[in-house]
């Protein structure tokens, strides 16, 4: 155990990894490039509250094999698992047969997860429930992305873009969750959009959060909150044990706020000094 600064201030203690629940996974490379140099400093700091880190946008294919291996080696030193982000997606372009490629080379790349998500295209059900099976029949863990809404994904803001959007019941947002678990998927993310994300805080469809984990509970599922007043609202009002998707640059913020570092007002809401 390591000696922290000022241990002597109380906060929340972390379970040692690997966790089964509270997993943090971050965004690596995309809207900035998070540079081996940077991930590894900023690993070296601070990848004890790491526990899953995300390539976004496809970004391993603009680096050579050698890079990406060494980018994934340097999070499994620090015991961080390494996911692909949804390229499937953009792969599913070019044919079946190159989805399997793409599965076999993730594997001989050493990565752990491969996001099956659906965000810009329509992929029937039957094709994506294939597809996470033969994720995991090579080894490596199926993460499948489903979303209350059709027709944005991948960072797409949804204002101004309301007549390509198609609302799906919440019923079959749940429906498709419950099949994938049934499936022995080992985690489902959550899209953000029709959620959170582009919405103010009053439209945000908090109810379906909760029917989720009314539904599934807390492990199955991690929650996309890429912006601090969603990850604030998950700590507050549904669990610290919640998993979460956020950016790189938010983990220490993110971190003070779930092990009662610092935070809101709340956090001294009961203090009284008698002297």
């Amino acid at each position: 155990m390591i000696k922290k600064a000022f241990d002597f201030v109380k906060i929340d203690d972390l379970p040692p990894k690997p966790r089964k629940y509270g997993l943090i996974e971050i965004r690596g490379p995309y809207y900035t490039s998070v540079s081996y140099g940077y991930l590894k400093d900023l690993l070296d700091d601070w990848g004890e509250y790491v526990d899953g880190y995300k390539f976004a946008g496809g970004s391993m294919r603009l680096l050579s094999k050698e890079k990406v291996k060494k980018i994934i080696k340097i999070c499994h030193d620090y015991n961080v698992y390494v996911s692909t982000g949804g390229f499937i997606e953009r792969v599913i372009l070019q044919g079946d047969k190159v989805v399997d490629n793409y599965i076999e080379e993730c594997k001989e790349l050493d990565f752990d997860v491969i996001e099956i998500s659906s965000g810009f295209i329509s992929i029937p059900l039957d094709y994506k429930l294939d597809m996470v099976k033969r994720v995991m029949n090579r080894g490596l863990k199926a993460k499948p992305e489903v979303s209350l809404i059709i027709g944005a994904g991948g960072g797409t803001h949804i204002i101004g873009y309301e007549e390509e959007i198609k609302l799906r019941s919440v019923e079959n947002f749940i429906q498709e969750c419950r099949i994938f678990i049934n499936a022995g998927v080992n985690m489902i993310m959550i899209e953000s959009e029709g959620i959170t994300e582009d919405l103010p805080p009053e439209k945000w469809r908090t109810d379906v959060v909760k029917k989720l984990i009314d539904n599934f509970g807390f492990e199955k599922l991690m929650f996309e909150a890429s912006d601090p007043p969603v990850f604030k609202w998950y700590l507050k009002n549904i669990s610290k044990n919640v998993n979460l998707f956020i950016d790189h640059t938010q983990i220490v913020e993110f971190t003070a706020w779930k092990l009662g570092l610092w935070g809101d007002k709340d956090i001294w809401k009961d203090f009284n000094l008698n002297r």
